[in-house]
């Protein structure tokens, strides 16, 4: 599971939400965190996910020899600056202010 130091160069805003939900899932988790992400901005672009249960992420991209994850790097990329962490990277994020 990713940790919360590994987005600690995420340059934008990073927003922790604790969610006391036995079976979080996606549709659920991404659920709360757009509404997290319209507190700050009214039409928040997702641009890529992580799940730390099962380490599926999206989007499915290589990224060259990076030291971060490909999904970081891609969302990073085009300009992410909002990261929603639930759960200590249970679910995790990355959003365009739009």
């Amino acid at each position: 599971m990713m940790t919360p130091n590994e987005l600690s160069d995420f340059i934008g805003n990073h927003i922790k939400l604790t969610i006391e939900k036995k079976d979080l899932d996606y549709d659920d988790a991404h659920d709360l965190a757009k509404a997290e992400a319209k507190k700050l901005t009214s039409d928040p672009m997702l641009l890529s996910w992580y799940c730390g249960k099962t380490g599926e992420y999206y989007p499915k991209t290589e990224c060259g020899l990076m030291d971060k994850p490909a999904w970081v790097v891609f969302a990073e990329s085009r300009g992410a600056d909002i990261a929603i962490n639930i759960n200590d990277g249970e679910y995790i994020f990355l959003y365009l202010s739009i």
